[in-house]
């Protein structure tokens, strides 16, 4: 995906995504602090699985995350915004960086879907990892600040903020690759091999670090580049988006996906593979982990090289396993965007990148 236009900014509401506007007006009055109409709604043009409104009145604009329907059409597990309004409210003032929550609304009869309201946090998303038209130092910047910010995340015990039953405690790994599993085998269009080989081969190469039950912090699910609000001139982040993948588990899991930038090419998933990053002014996959490892103490770079085949081939598959969901949601007519059906074409090349990992493992 080259044209990131189709990405950035809002667009009108899509007809399968129209709600009644008068009916949220009328629930936000009585609900939202501070809230007075009139009210109009656009629609942002990233996120594919949980719809992105921006709410837009005369004072002030904020942002609605919604269902994309009735629970009783979506998978048990997809799509629980009320976890992302609950994660987001014990982080703010914590010093990771969360847009403010407002309401949240489960009363489907509504406007037809469960909704969260926030803060409409006003800043930049950078949608291509190489950072075009910045120069090296910059570069260098917005790359350190988004692994300072994760660090920050992995280093807030949960039990502090009140979240230590946001996940099921121990067997991360073991539970979070029999639930893409099985996510993935509910949403099968066409068989990928490797997935099969994947399902019974991770499961049986967990590595001890892996298993390591005090390594426990909230993850975030799908940090990467794309999904930070950094603020409109300076390499800070202002927000990290979209929580919907957030549990308790393993931060290693958490920052080994982030780091499959460094090894997806550029093009459909906007990685960084194969480009002359020094000369970017990028750091190096290895000066990435040094400094995560720095920040946050849980290991060494060392130790962690050891395992890293694992964790890769770990995320891929389980990166293909969203991707194969959202080719099943595109099929259903659920997608949120044009840029899902794109998407969705890369279930297989991830999955075949993942086998190849775990043959080096």
């Amino acid at each position: 995906m080259t044209d990131f236009q189709n990405f950035t900014g809002t667009r009108p509401v899509a007809d399968q995504h129209t709600f009644d506007i008068a009916a949220l007006q009328h629930w936000l009055a009585q609900h939202m602090p501070g809230f007075a109409g009139p009210l109009s709604v656009e629609m942002f043009k990233g996120g594919q699985s949980n719809p992105t409104y921006k709410l837009i009145t005369p004072q002030r604009a904020y942002v609605m995350r919604a269902k994309p329907g009735p629970v009783a059409k979506l998978l048990p597990s997809a799509h629980a915004i009320e976890r992302e309004f609950r994660v987001m409210g014990a982080l703010h003032g914590t010093g990771v960086p969360v847009a403010q929550m407002h309401v949240l609304c489960e009363d489907e009869s509504v406007i037809g879907r469960a909704f969260y309201v926030m803060q409409c946090v006003e800043g930049r998303v950078l949608w291509d990892q190489s950072l075009p038209g910045m120069g090296k130092a910059e570069r260098g910047a917005i790359y350190d600040e988004m692994n300072r910010v994760m660090a920050a995340l992995h280093s807030v015990k949960p039990a502090d903020i009140g979240l230590t039953d946001y996940g099921r405690p121990g067997n991360y790994f073991e539970r979070q690759i029999g639930r893409w599993s099985k996510q993935y085998v509910a949403s099968i269009t066409q068989p990928i091999p490797e997935m099969d080989r994947l399902m019974e081969w991770l499961p049986q190469n967990i590595p001890a670090m892996a298993r390591d039950e005090s390594l426990t912090s909230i993850v975030h699910g799908d940090y990467r580049l794309d999904n930070l609000m950094f603020h409109p001139t300076e390499p800070r982040v202002l927000a990290i988006l979209d929580w919907e993948l957030s549990t308790l588990g393993h931060p290693l899991a958490d920052f080994s996906y982030h780091c499959m930038a460094w090894h997806i090419p550029p093009g459909a998933f906007r990685g960084i593979g194969g480009l002359d990053v020094a000369a970017l002014g990028i750091p190096t996959e290895a000066e990435y982990i040094a400094r995560y490892c720095e920040r946050t103490g849980f290991t060494t770079p060392d130790q962690l090289k050891a395992d890293w085949n694992f964790y890769l081939a770990y995320n891929l598959f389980r990166l293909a396993a969203i991707l194969q969901g959202i080719a099943k949601r595109v099929e259903a007519g659920t997608a949120s965007s044009a840029q899902a059906v794109s998407s969705a074409a890369g279930a297989r090349p991830l999955a075949e990148m993942a086998w190849r990992f775990a043959q080096q493992a």
